[in-house]
């Protein structure tokens, strides 16, 4: 154990005894006294220093974090952070290629951290990590601009897309171009969590076609300029999952200090030791790490499970399922790989007839067996919406019974066969002489757990995991779970900024976001302990939100464009570039760039444009609303001559389609039907697509002029 005070005064002999000759009859005792203090002192310190000594001597097993690897970029001229886990009291010490050593020590938890100036951008460097028995060095690092990108599918929707129905435009060219050594990617691996984590899992890599394609699209877009314009390193994050609501990622204090969710996560609390304790189970399972990216990461998966494909497999103990439909409400929020098996009866006519097996779309993934035999199998991304109609042999059809064996693998949010009634069906290939309904009750089997990037195998002989008390379910809609997973981890590496495209699952909530999202941003600056980083969002693209009103999206943009007013952020307009019967959009190439010309103009001092036309001000002339904006000083422009979108209203507040022109550096309104007009807005629906724009050719922000 250090010594962290000051070792007593050792007093001469002549002072001692003049002492004794003032004050104490006693010249023997107290010199003995002060002299086994001095012994004691001494023995202290000896064995410190034995005690270090054997304790360098054990095995030092330094870890580091996967953040901290080969290939990584560290933030420019600031006080970069090191850190990492050895043996408690182990001596460590980091020397980077452009500095001084630094000596740390870990503590008795075994955590260390070091602090290291880094210089301006440039590189390639090394990085030397040393303890008594261990080296460790990092290498191919660089020094420049690191972003961390964040949000929900719009912000995860990968380069290369998830075709067939979500796409990005001029993908296949933009990543044969991508080799880029510049950039660096590092893609955080989803994770849920109830409790804060400290290491997540990734790596980072070098921009290439290959390390691209399964990167964030707006990211990468968004870096590609950075590093085309500034002509340095850029170092990019991507921590993002579809589907997933801002209170997901903010703490859980900064929710209960709100006042938001406060049920939720006592609960979540409250279920912390059943949880570890499942936590605990699913960890002595047989574990299988799958490829991080890849166009073959899903396929031919093995659990050990080939045999529930069988038509004599005895499913009878199996419990028992609707389809169409998703299993989470059978067992909770759940990813991974079940089983679904359905014996029907068939008429002998039907031996040797080809007939098609249609299932409806599967979230995400299957394998499709007909009486043992594959028959289909979609084993990609993005086929979650995808029908599956899949054609059985007539070898394969037997008189009586038949057996279908589904694996399903699903990998994020809801999963299961879950089209719509009337999708399940078995028919020939002419639909006409067999049509037969599989829908009703299936048996099922849950074989594989998927978590971060494992999945964890059970013994599906035992039913083990239906037979586990699962805690009160959390995922990653779950408040705080993807702060605690996702981010947390992150936290003593140091960034530039953020950017966030993300809303869409807050759609209906637009009051609430208007609190919960700039709550989320100073919660992550305070927990990165950098005042006031930039954050630049994208504000969310039209859409028709089935079963909703007509203008929940356009609540939520404008609850957007109120965290305009928290400092050091900007807003992505994104009315023009939208496909309103897509959520994802595949002009993430506008997005990125756009994002981009905000942080060259607000933190990199070049002029570039970003922004467009803003509501400024009206003036009722007669009949007619006259809008003034700003950011429209070089002009306005329209694709059309007279300007959808426009609607105005009256003292009854009942709006109605307006005609609207550009005049000059105005936008005129007005309508025969209103003749005293009080208030105008401008796409003010779900699906409005916006046509008005500056001459910088950026678009116009929605608003309304009246609440």
């Amino acid at each position: 154990m250090p010594w962290y005070g000051t070792l007593p005064a050792s007093p001469s002999k002549e002072r001692c005894h003049s002492e004794h000759r003032e004050e104490s009859p006693d010249t023997d005792t107290n010199y003995y006294k002060i002299l086994n203090m001095k012994k004691s002192a001494t023995l202290f310190i000896v064995m410190t220093l034995l005690l270090s000594a054997c304790q360098e001597k054990n095995p030092c097993f330094i870890k580091l974090p996967s953040i901290l690897s080969d290939n990584m970029v560290l933030q420019q001229k600031t006080d970069a952070r090191i850190w990492g886990k050895a043996n408690p009291m182990h001596r460590i010490t980091i020397t980077p290629e452009w500095g001084n050593p630094v000596p740390v020590k870990a503590g008795k938890d075994g955590k260390w951290l070091a602090v290291i100036p880094t210089p301006g951008a440039g590189g390639p460097y090394t990085i030397q990590v040393k303890g008594s028995d261990t080296t460790i060095i990092i290498s191919n690092i660089l020094i420049g601009e690191v972003w961390f990108c964040s949000g929900q599918s719009n912000m995860e929707m990968p380069l290369a897309g998830w075709p067939p129905v979500d796409t990005i435009m001029h993908s296949a060219k933009t990543i044969s171009e991508a080799s880029l050594p510049g950039i660096r990617l590092f893609k955080v691996q989803r994770k849920v969590s109830g409790v804060p984590l400290e290491e997540c899992t990734g790596k980072w890599e070098v921009c290439s076609p290959e390390t691209v394609k399964p990167f964030s699209a707006t990211a990468f877009f968004f870096g590609r300029k950075l590093n085309k314009e500034l002509n340095i390193p850029i170092g990019l994050i991507e921590s993002a999952w579809g589907g997933t609501p801002s209170e997901a990622w903010t703490s859980r204090e900064v929710l209960k200090n709100a006042g938001e969710f406060v049920e939720e996560i006592d609960a979540m609390i409250d279920s912390e030791s059943s949880l570890a304790e499942y936590q605990t189970w699913l960890g002595g399972n047989k574990q299988i790490e799958v490829k991080p990216a890849g166009d073959d990461q899903w396929k031919n998966l093995d659990f050990g499970d080939s045999g529930l494909a069988s038509v004599d497999f005895d499913d009878s103990t199996w419990p028992s399922i609707i389809l169409p439909g998703k299993f989470e409400g059978k067992f909770g929020e759940f990813d991974g790989a079940v089983w679904f098996r359905k014996a029907i009866e068939l008429p002998g006519d039907l031996k040797g007839k080809n007939m098609i097996l249609a299932l409806g779309p599967i979230d995400d993934m299957d394998r499709t067996y007909f009486n043992g035999e594959l028959v289909g199998a979609t084993e990609m991304d993005g086929f979650w919406q995808t029908g599956r109609n899949y054609e059985v042999p007539g070898n394969l059809i037997r008189e009586g019974k038949n057996v279908i064996s589904v694996r399903v693998l699903d990998t994020r949010g809801g999963g299961g066969i879950w089209g719509e009634p009337g999708s399940m069906r078995f028919v020939t290939k002419d639909n006409k002489m067999f049509n037969f309904s599989i829908e009703g009750d299936w048996k099922y089997q849950p074989v594989a757990e998927f978590d971060g990037n494992k999945f964890y195998v059970f013994d599906y002989s035992k039913q083990d995991f239906l037979q586990q008390k699962r805690p009160k379910s959390i995922g990653p809609y779950s408040p705080s779970t993807l702060y605690n997973g996702m981010v947390h981890p992150i936290l003593d590496y140091l960034i530039k900024g953020a950017i966030w495209y993300q809303g869409e699952s807050n759609v209906g909530r637009a009051d609430q976001y208007a609190k919960i999202f700039p709550l989320m941003i100073q919660n992550w600056r305070d927990a990165w302990e950098i005042k006031d980083f930039p954050f630049y969002f994208v504000q969310i693209a039209p859409w028709i939100y089935a079963g909703l009103d007509a203008d929940n999206s356009v609540l939520l943009r404008e609850a957007q464009a109120k965290s305009l007013s928290v400092p050091e952020t900007g807003m992505v307009v994104t009315l023009d570039i939208a496909t309103v019967m897509n959520i994802h959009p595949p002009f993430k190439l506008e997005v990125g760039e756009r994002l981009a010309n905000l942080a060259l103009a607000n933190d990199y001092g070049i002029q570039v444009p970003t922004l467009g036309p803003v509501y400024k001000s009206m003036v009722l002339d007669g009949a007619t609303m006259k809008i003034s904006f700003d950011n429209a000083e070089s002009g306005l422009f329209s694709t059309t001559e007279y300007i959808p979108g426009f609607e105005i209203a009256g003292k009854d507040g009942r709006y109605v389609k307006a005609i609207a022109k550009i005049v000059g550096s105005k936008v005129w309104v007005s309508s025969p039907e209103i003749l005293e007009p009080e208030a105008v807005r401008y796409c003010w629906r779900n699906g409005a697509i916006g046509t008005l724009f500056n001459k910088d050719g950026l678009p116009a922000s929605q608003f309304r002029t009246k609440e």
